[in-house]
């Protein structure tokens, strides 16, 4: 069984919501702390050395990380959770889903730990990273249907992206004012049965 390591309200949460969705029987490993220094980093850091989460141990020992990577790893199992092959749908989803890991994920590394990166304007740092992060939400908004989902009717694995990531900031209140339309992707991952204990889980819902 693939057992995930992470801890509840991080990035490990989209790989949870993913395997879920999936039926994909994982064991889930709380590492809570991982981040300072102690017993659970170590842990982590023997497995990843960027100790980093989401980290999976998969069935045959080996290392998964990087959550876009096991989006992949899923689909080719499910490919189902994304848009039909060949259609423009398709093509838009790849797109977003780099682009969300490229461009978002970055933002929340310097901005919460903005001393390993400028210590003499750490505060300024963080607020520059939480500014430019709006602008691209406000992008993001502009390439999604809605309705319910990214792509219309079918749930994919960017509508789990979208779910958490409105959980990190800034925070629920902004995205209903500015991005009515991630809110309402967000609040319709949140409402499928099957996810909601993990949502539950993880301080999502």
């Amino acid at each position: 069984m693939i057992t995930v390591y992470g801890a509840p309200g991080w990035g490990s949460a989209i790989s949870e919501l993913m395997l879920t969705l999936a039926d994909i029987p994982y064991q889930f490993e709380n590492i809570d702390g991982f981040d300072s220094p102690g017993h659970n980093q170590e842990k982590l850091l023997k497995l990843n050395p960027l100790c980093q989460v989401p980290t999976l141990q998969l069935d045959d020992g080996s290392i998964m990380t990087e959550s876009a990577a096991i989006a992949l790893m899923i689909l080719d199992k499910h490919p189902h959770l994304a848009p039909a092959p060949g259609t423009p749908e398709r093509n838009q989803f790849w797109r977003l889903l780099v682009w969300l890991v490229a461009n978002v994920y970055p933002t929340f590394t310097y901005a919460d730990y903005p001393e390993r990166f400028a210590p003499d304007a750490a505060e300024q740092l963080r607020e520059r990273c939480i500014t430019y992060r709006k602008s691209l939400y406000l992008w993001l908004e502009q390439q999604l249907h809605a309705t319910p989902y990214a792509f219309g009717e079918q749930l994919t694995l960017l509508d789990i992206y979208i779910c958490v990531i409105r959980t990190w900031g800034p925070r629920h209140g902004w995205f209903k004012e500015n991005t009515p339309k991630i809110a309402a992707i967000a609040d319709a991952v949140c409402a499928v049965a099957k996810l909601q204990p993990v949502l539950r889980r993880n301080d999502i819902i």
